[in-house]
Order: C-alpha cells, then structure tokens, then sequence
C-alpha cells in the first residue's frame, strides 16, 4: 500500500509538472508576437489562393487541427501532408496559394526537399518552427515564432511543448484572421449546424412556438376562465391580454393554488386582478439558448414569446431539454 500510494503522488507531480511546463511554454510565445505576425496575418488576407498547412509526423498532426479550426472560423484551408506531397500532392498547391509548413527543427529530410520544390511552383510560404535559424525559417516569407527550451518529456524526446507551442500559435493565427473578417456568431452557425453547439447557434425561439397552442385570457376573464385556460392548453400557465391584444401579466397555476389557499370565494375575481404585471418574456427571433439563459436567471420554466409587442406564443424549458440545449 505504502509503494502505491508514493507511485500515486510521483504521477500527479509529473502530471502537474507536464501541465505546468506546457503552460510556460506558451506563455513564452506572447513575446514574440510582433508586427511581422500581423504582416503575416494581413498577407494571408490577401491572398487569392488557398492556405495549405503542412508537417511531417506529430506536426501533421497539429497541422490537421488548425486547418479544422481555421475552416470552421470562415479561412477556407487544406491539409498536405509533406511526405505526400512529394508522392503526387504537390498538385494541390499553385503558384498563389500560401503554404504554411510546421516544424520543430525545420531541418527534417523532407522538408529539405519539400521547399524547393514549392519554390519552383513559386508559392508563398511561412512557417510555424522552433528554430528560427533553422532552413525552414530561412527560406520562409514568414516565420511565426514557436521556440521551446525542451520538452516537458523528462527525457527531453517525444513531443510536447513543441506540438503544444506549435497548436497555440495556429490558434492565435486563426482567431487573427477571424477577427479581421468581422466573423459572428451566425457566421459560426452555418459552419457548426450539427449538434449541441450548432443547436445553440442557429436554434431560434420561433422555432419552438409551434410546438404549443398560446394560452391567453383578456383582462376581464372570470377566475374559471383563467382556470379553464391553463387547464386545456396544458403549459401550466396563461398570458392576460388588454382588449388591444397587448401583453399585461401572467398567470400560472402556482398563482391558482396559492388563491385557493387564502380565498373561499373566487367569483368575483378577474384576471387582471390577480396576474403578475411582470411576466418575464423574450423576442421570437431571439436565440434559443437565451431563453435558456433567461429561464436560468430568473427560476422559471417559461417565457412567453413577442413579437411587435404581441403575444406569438410561448417556448418551454421541458422544448429546450429535448434538443439537448442544456
């Protein structure tokens, strides 16, 4: 028991360790970001091609990753992995495209081979690389600055802080490029229509109106009538319209059941009388996932829905579980 409970406490020092050397890591690039990364940054934007990125082992790993990223914030780009490309892939790059190459060393065998043969396509290139002596920064238009001291493997071998430098600097690229591209959230949406996240980004309230019949009563109604309401259309709830049809409260059934607890006779009463004047609502074209938020803030399990200042009806909190909003 005593060996395993030291091997326990060794494995979370190296985990918190590794966590910690790679955190350092990339706070070591904040210093190297300078006004060629925005060069870089403004050339990539001009461009008239595509933007390849490319690597050889756990940089092509890397490399597949920013290229999801960057497709999916609106900068259409490729992976080429560098051993394929020089076994019939270099037919993808033309001679306006930028290609990004990443590399720890920046000296591997075929990177070496790699670049002059994308120079006699006469394409642009830049490079995310540890060493910026290195060949591969070089022969480079630009050079995005990724240097590690080691890695946080104790022996100092597989890839970590260097793979991890390298992811961190790909997103600062790509969020650089979505900035400067104005890209939102409905931008976002129609790159993420699959599931949760797209839900909660194209999902409007509208979309969930349909789903209940509204319950509404006008000022005047009779305590049946609100009773009758709430009953038939089944949401637990009713709004309370003027006679111009214009929202003036809520009540729901909880309101019913404390009346019931304090009032014998419930004959003389009205709607208006015992609704709440503040009913929380939210605009029809207004995200789901706002609703959710507001349903959040204020305990309820319902908004009553507007458009125009008009009732359009009601979304439910029990519609937004179902579609795994939550």
């Amino acid at each position: 028991m005593n060996s395993l409970t030291k091997l326990d406490n060794n494995v979370i020092e190296i985990a918190k360790k590794v966590l910690n050397d790679e955190s350092e890591a990339i706070k070591s690039l904040i210093n190297t970001i300078d006004e060629k990364f925005e060069e870089c940054v403004n050339f990539i934007l001009a461009s008239k091609g595509k933007l390849i990125i490319t690597g050889i082992g756990k940089s092509a790993i890397i490399a597949q990753k920013i290229v999801a990223t960057l497709n999916s914030t609106g900068q259409k780009s490729i992976f080429m992995h560098a051993a394929d490309a020089l076994h019939g892939d270099l037919g993808l790059v033309d001679a306006y495209d930028v290609v990004c190459v990443i590399s720890k060393s920046g000296n591997t065998p075929e990177i070496k081979v790699l670049l002059p043969m994308l120079k006699l396509i006469n394409t642009n290139i830049i490079c995310i690389v540890s060493d910026i002596n290195s060949y591969l920064a070089v022969e480079s238009k630009f050079v995005l600055n990724a240097h590690v001291k080691k890695e946080a493997c104790p022996l100092n071998l597989a890839p970590t802080n260097s793979t991890t430098a390298a992811l961190a600097m790909g997103d600062a690229l790509a969020m650089c490029l979505l900035s400067a591209r104005n890209f939102n959230t409905d931008d976002f949406a129609k790159y993420h229509p699959g599931g949760s996240l797209g839900k909660k980004l194209y999902l409007k309230v509208e979309d969930f109106c349909h789903l209940h019949e509204t319950p509404k009563v006008k000022n005047n109604a009779s305590f049946r009538e609100v009773l009758l309401e709430i009953s038939s259309k089944r949401l637990g709830s009713t709004a309370v319209i003027d006679e111009n049809g214009i929202l003036s409260g809520i009540i729901t059934d909880g309101d019913l059941r404390r009346i019931f607890e304090t009032t014998v006779d419930t004959s003389n009463l009205k709607a208006e009388i015992i609704s709440n004047k503040h009913p929380k609502t939210i605009n029809y074209g207004d995200y789901a996932v706002n609703a959710l938020t507001k349903m959040k803030e204020f305990s309820v399990s319902q908004l009553i829905v507007l458009k125009n200042d008009s009732i359009f009806g009601f979304i439910h909190l029990h519609d937004l579980l179902k579609e795994g909003l939550i």
